[in-house]
């Protein structure tokens, strides 16, 4: 399933993305709203939806490297490498991102990212 997400998000699939989490799914992208707007918690497949496009239809990630992965019931951790495109401008960065997913029916209830939002931020400017 997390493979299959990843795909979907490395290949511009919103849809496909969304499909793997839970009707009641949340994404949260760890960091200060004040600091970057991207970040917060979206839940809910119309929520998801609008929000997987815009961040697909302004990121694209290439190359994703899976460094190491920690499973714990219905709790995985993800630690990964993936070079990021700010597609406006084509400002391309290489960035290490923690993922923490939880599980539900077999689907993705809760999906937490840590990523270098100070780099994203300095991409956007």
């Amino acid at each position: 399933m997390i493979r299959g997400s990843y795909a979907a998000r490395d290949g511009g699939d919103t849809e496909g993305l969304v499909t793997a989490f839970h009707p009641e799914g949340a994404f949260t992208l760890m960091g200060n709203k004040g600091a970057l707007g991207l970040t917060g918690t979206m839940q809910g497949h119309p929520t998801l939806r609008e929000a997987f496009g815009q961040f697909i239809a302004g990121f694209g990630f290439e190359g994703r490297e899976i460094l190491a992965e920690l499973v714990d019931g219905d709790r995985i951790a993800v630690h990964s490498r993936v070079d990021v495109r700010y597609r406006p401008t084509g400002h391309a960065s290489s960035t290490e991102i923690l993922d923490l997913f939880r599980f539900r029916d077999g689907k993705i209830v809760e999906l937490i990212e840590f990523a270098d939002t100070a780099q994203i931020k300095a991409m956007i400017a």
